[in-house]
């Protein structure tokens, strides 16, 4: 008499998201970048397709930067890319530390 009902199937949506650990090396830098002056706010956004970490100077403007997780395109071009504020790829790759190396520059000339 002890049977086990399923959760629904069709009623469940998944999103993707960050796992803590890509969430410890992107705050890493943001906090850096906040120190250094450079960044003031960021968002986050779980959806079907893509996870999104955007990057403010201001809260009430488009992103500076905005830092996707693309599970789908892990084979392809990479699940991770850094996009700029004019919608354009600055970086894309299979490791999130590779990628938003081309952010930690802007700190090394932030800092000069």
């Amino acid at each position: 008499m002890n049977s086990i009902t399923p959760f629904p199937s069709g009623s469940q949506t998944s999103q993707v998201a960050f796992h803590r650990t890509e969430l410890a090396v992107i705050l890493s830098l943001y906090g850096r970048m906040v120190a250094a002056g450079e960044w003031r706010d960021y968002g986050i956004s779980s959806l079907r397709d893509v996870a999104v970490f955007s990057v403010f100077r201001r809260t009430a403007e488009n992103p500076l930067y905005r830092i996707e997780k693309r599970p789908k395109l892990r084979s392809k071009q990479g699940q991770y890319a850094v996009i700029g504020v004019d919608g354009q790829v600055l970086k894309r790759g299979a490791d999130l530390k590779t990628v938003l190396r081309v952010l930690e520059r802007k700190l090394i000339r932030a800092v000069d």
